[in-house]
């Protein structure tokens, strides 16, 4: 009897250091929205179901994803991308198909495809959140008139000084076509005739060399305190991040914010798929996602979340300004069209860079 009492605790044993041997990797973007994730996501995660999540970080996660799928090894199991990314990738075969029937409904019982914004889940992405590229400045720099308007960013005259532009055409287009004086809904129509296209990189032009160029989201919030730029466009979390957490002297501006769903993927060939979709559904219910909102000021991609969205982690700022989803931030926005990046992406970017080079 001791010899089979002995003998089944080693096994539940073995059991138990199975369960807790599993591991997933999601790929996420570094920095404060990785820490959102970590605390909304991946530690209660591994809390209820044992399986143990590694976060990694990348300047752009969809990158790597084509040379790992191509190449047959696989190593990460989720990863965080851009809308237009995910429907790009999807259409290229890179992706796990994801079955909304996984999606748990609303904590107030709204079907999943009900509850999540318009179009916030395809054929291989689940939408987290709702993100925006904003401008920012350092409020010590400007004492007297300050900027207000995405038409600012571009006046040299008004407000000297360096500006920080991410190094592609995707944003910096439609920012340059709004200063240009180009209605927010007519954004993606002018963009989409040559004539429009020259407009907006002639808008460019007239920065073009005052612009410090930056490719990680990291890397904006750093040009502002170094002093290197004036004026830096940038994840609206991250400028979030760096005035309310740290305190610095950045002042957002909404005005011509370029706002995006931005969510989870599994790689075709994901080494611990069943346990990617246990997380990829864990991390997208109602409470996870108001959860994160503690954290950094990007909207849940579900509306049964919204109502939870409190406080942040420091207790006392409320949220729901911050977000680029509030009404007062939406009077001169644009929802960035996935469908005309998937359409134009490569022929405007090789554009961009012949005009960088230039």
């Amino acid at each position: 009897m001791k010899k089979l009492m002995l003998s089944t605790a080693l096994i539940a044993a073995g059991f138990a250091v199975a369960a807790q041997a599993e591991e997933i990797t999601v790929l996420s973007w570094g920095g404060q929205y990785e820490k959102s994730q970590v605390e909304a996501y991946a530690k209660p995660f591994t809390a209820a179901t044992g399986i143990a999540v590694k976060t990694e970080a990348a300047d752009n996660p969809a990158a790597p994803v084509k040379a790992q799928v191509e190449a047959g090894n696989v190593s990460y199991d989720v990863v965080d991308v851009e809308y237009a990314d995910g429907v790009r990738m999807c259409d290229e075969g890179l992706l796990e198909t994801i079955d909304p029937a996984i999606l748990e409904a609303g904590a107030d019982g709204t079907p999943a495809m009900d509850d999540f914004l318009p179009g916030a889940v395809t054929d291989c992405f689940v939408a987290t959140i709702v993100f925006s590229t904003v401008y920012a400045y350092d409020t010590t720099k400007f004492t007297g008139e300050a900027p207000t308007t995405i038409a600012d960013f571009f006046n040299l005259e008004k407000f000297p000084g360096k500006r920080g532009l991410r190094k592609g055409a995707k944003v910096n287009l439609e920012m340059a076509l709004m200063a240009d004086g180009v209605p927010a809904d007519q954004v993606y129509e002018t963009l989409g005739t040559p004539e429009g296209v020259d407009r907006a990189f002639a808008k460019l032009d007239t920065i073009k060399d005052s612009v410090v160029w930056w490719e990680a989201g990291a890397q904006p919030p750093q040009l502002l305190a170094d002093g290197e730029v004036a004026m830096t466009t940038a994840y609206n979390g991250r400028i979030f991040g760096a005035a309310v957490a740290e305190g610095k002297p950045f002042q957002t501006i909404f005005d011509g914010q370029v706002y995006e769903y931005d969510g989870y993927v599994i790689p075709k060939g994901a080494p611990h798929l069943e346990a990617a979709l246990k997380y990829l559904t864990f991390a997208t219910t109602t409470q996870a996602l108001a959860d994160q909102a503690k954290y950094i000021s990007y909207g849940p991609a579900r509306k049964s979340s919204g109502p939870l969205v409190g406080l942040f982690e420091d207790g006392k700022t409320e949220m729901g300004p911050y977000m680029p989803t509030a009404a007062e931030n939406l009077t001169n926005a644009l929802p960035s069209s996935y469908e005309f990046w998937v359409d134009h992406d490569t022929e405007l970017n090789e554009r961009f860079n012949a005009w960088l080079a230039g």
